[in-house]
This record gives C-alpha cells, sequence and structure tokens, in this order.
C-alpha cells in the first residue's frame, strides 16, 4: 500500500487528532503540538466537560469528538493521530488508526510486550504510515549533556551507568497507573522504567542480560513502586537503573563512570515541572535551561558534593524537537524520531526484568542482529534464557 499523503497543502500546518486530554494529553502532547511549527491540533477526543473546557481554554478553536471512531472516519481530514489515552488502549487504538490509514504517535508504553509493538511496526509498513513512540526524555537536559559528553570522549570508555528517576510519593494518587490488573500495564516498571531503559538503550546499545528486583512498598498499593534493574549491554557497559515512588532521599540522576572520568547530575530536567505550571516553549524566553548550580560535574576522584570536578554547563532540554521530528518525517524531509521497534528492544529488557523479579533469576537476551558474545559476570543468580 502507498504512503499516507498529507492532507495539508505545502505550507499549511498538518492537523492532528489527540485522543485522550489527561495528564499525558493535556501536559505534554496538546502543549507541544501547539508549540510546533507544522502542526495544528484539530480534535480532541474527551467526553469530560471539565477536560473540554480545559482543552478550549488552552487551545482556542479545537474542535472535540466523543470517540477515537469518530477521528477514523475523517482519515482524509486529518494527518496524524495522537494516542494519549491509559496504556491498556494503546494497542487497539493504534492499530485501528493504522488500519483506517492513518499515521499515529503513541505514549509510551507503546503496548505491554515486545510482541505487540513488533506487530504494530509491522502493520505500520504495510500500510507505508509513520508509527512513532513519545519518548520524550531522550530531549531531557542530562540526557542531551550527557550524550555531547559521550560523543567527545570526555569520560574515557565508559563502564558503568547508573540512572535514577526516584520520588517521594508515600501516599497513594490512585488511578490505573497504581492498579495491580496486568491489562492495566501499570506499575512504575512500565512508566518510569520505559524513560530509563531507553535512554540506556539509546546511549550503550543492545543489551544481553537482566537482573531485577520490584517490591510494592506503600500500604495499600497493588502495583510495582520501588524497582531496581541491572543491564549488561553487549557493550560491556553496565547500567544500573531505579525508578521509585519511595525515595525519601533522592540520588543522583546520573553517575556515570569511565577509564578517565566520571560524570555526577542531580535533579530532573524542568521541563515537565514547567508544563504542569503552564509554561509553553513559545512564551519567550530560555526553555529547557536550568541554573549554574544544578549542573553536573566532570571529573576524578573527588566527590562532586563537595566540589570536585568541573562544572559542565548543562544543554537546554528540547521537548519540542521531538515533535517538530515527527512534522518533517510526515512531509518525508526526516526520519522518525522514535520508531516502535526501538520500542520493542526497551520492552524486550521490561519484559525480562520483570521475570527477573518474579522468579528471581538473572534473564540472558540475544538481541536481533547483535553478534557479539554475552560477556560473563563475576556473580549473578542461576541464569534463564528468554
Amino acid at each position: 500500500m502507498t504512503a499516507h499523503t498529507t492532507s495539508g497543502t505545502t505550507g499549511s500546518p498538518l492537523r492532528v487528532g489527540l485522543v485522550g486530554y489527561g495528564l499525558a494529553g493535556s501536559v505534554f502532547h496538546a502543549p507541544l503540538i501547539t508549540a510546533t511549527g507544522g502542526l495544528a491540533l484539530d480534535t480532541v477526543v474527551t467526553t469530560d466537560e471539565g477536560r473540554r473546557a480545559q482543552a478550549r481554554a488552552a487551545c482556542p478553536g479545537v474542535r472535540f469528538a466523543a470517540s477515537p471512531e469518530e477521528l477514523w472516519q475523517r482519515a482524509d481530514e486529518l494527518d496524524l493521530i495522537v494516542i494519549a489515552s491509559p496504556n491498556r488502549t494503546h494497542v487497539p487504538l493504534a492499530r485501528a488508526a493504522l488500519e483506517a490509514g492513518m499515521p499515529v504517535v503513541v505514549d509510551k508504553p507503546v503496548a505491554g510486550t515486545a510482541a505487540e509493538a513488533r506487530e504494530l511496526a509491522a502493520l505500520a509498513d504495510e500500510r507505508g504510515l509513520l508509527l512513532s513512540v513519545f519518548q520524550n526524555r531522550r530531549w531531557d537536559n542530562d540526557f542531551l549533556t550527557l550524550r555531547a559528553l559521550l560523543a567527545d570522549g570526555a569520560l574515557g570508555e565508559v563502564r558503568r551507568f547508573e540512572s535514577r528517576y526516584e520520588r517521594w510519593r508515600p501516599g497513594l494518587k490512585g488511578g490505573w497507573r497504581e492498579s495491580g490488573d496486568p491489562r492495566e500495564i501499570g506499575g512504575l516498571l512500565y512508566d518510569l522504567g520505559s524513560h530509563v531503559v531507553d535512554q540506556a538503550l539509546t546511549l550503550f546499545g543492545p543489551v544481553v542480560r537482566v537482573y531485577a528486583e520490584s517490591d510494592v512498598r506503600r500500604p495499600g498499593a497493588a502495583a510495582d513502586d520501588d524497582t531496581f534493574l541491572a543491564l549488561t549491554h553487549a557493550s560491556g557497559v553496565r547500567s544500573h537503573l531505579y525508578v521509585s515512588a519511595t525515595a525519601a532521599q533522592l540520588g543522583p540522576r546520573f553517575r556515570v563512570l569511565g577509564s578517565e572520568a566520571g560524570f555526577v547530575k542531580y535533579g530532573l530536567d524542568p521541563q515537565e515541572a514547567d508544563l504542569r505550571e503552564g509554561a509553553r516553549p513559545a512564551d519567550g524566553g530560555a526553555w529547557g535551561e536550568e541554573p549554574e548550580e544544578l549542573w553536573g560535574r566532570l571529573g576524578s576522584g573527588e566527590s562532586p558534593l563537595t566540589g570536585g570536578g568541573t562544572p559542565v554547563r548543562t544543554l537546554p532540554g528540547d521537548y519540542p524537537a521531538y515533535y517538530a521530528a515527527v512534522a518533517d518525517a510526515l512531509r518525508g524531509k526526516g526520519d522518525n524520531p522514535v520508531t516502535a521497534l526501538q520500542a520493542a528492544e526497551a520492552l524486550d529488557v521490561l519484559e525480562a526484568a520483570r521475570r527477573s523479579a518474579r522468579e528471581g533469576v538473572t534473564v540472558t537476551l540475544r538481541p536481533a542482529g547483535t553478534e557479539a558474545p554475552v560477556p560473563s559476570p563475576a556473580h549473578t543468580p542461576e541464569e534463564q534464557p528468554v
């Protein structure tokens, strides 16, 4: 089947239908879509009157639909569908949109299993349609800074990567994200874990071994809220990843150790907090910037908490770059910024981590196209291939 042809004429914005206006839709997708030149938010799918009022105030002129099916019936009018609904709906809605002939962006995680993600990727390829996954934290300020340091060889040969996405939320918020029903695809492993695993894969390549510990710490909680993953990459790099809602003292966001130097960075990228507060990339000012006191430090042999190492200016975060790349890809001017196959590789790791935590084993992976031998660790629990 031929590739989707955009309905917009040359120079006119591509029209976007957004499914869902909860946290993901209202805080991330709608603001970033409206801030992107070449895109226009046309229709929001929600029946909640409060959310409709919120969308009208934030996006004057936006239209509304009561169901996703109304968007499928307008496939010749819309150029992109963005799925920002609960996780359990991602696969069926993405499949329906692709079958209707519409390019799709899906919030992470794209699916509950790697097999489902690969099935969606195959369908999109068969139909000649864009299928992209919203992994916005590839455009975090600290991640962009670390990528630049690695590209410059500032750390030498990287040996260990530590990444923490921690919060202190001793009370439950409720909702499907904290549900123990596996159909909801809730819990931190698939929520924040989707980010830290994607970043590790982007930086250091395929994973060949996964060990994980996953716990439910808070009274009344039903889904994992304190999880640790140890990954061995085919390159030999070790990644230690922490996601938690129960961290009373937050650790460094990144601690990266190389043969020549280490890099330590505290604090989260400010873009999410700014978006939650109503700030927008088009408001003017320095979007994604952070103060000098939050810059990471590069060096060796000393603790950054005592002034060791050299401060490294944090590059500005750039969430708008994701949708700018999507718009370019739709117009045939660039590549898909995050493919479903890349998301499937991350889901391979998340599935292995879930099994490792459940069974108390280390799971060995053989990523597709990887010929490197699996490194032999000094000490691991019983290994189980997958």
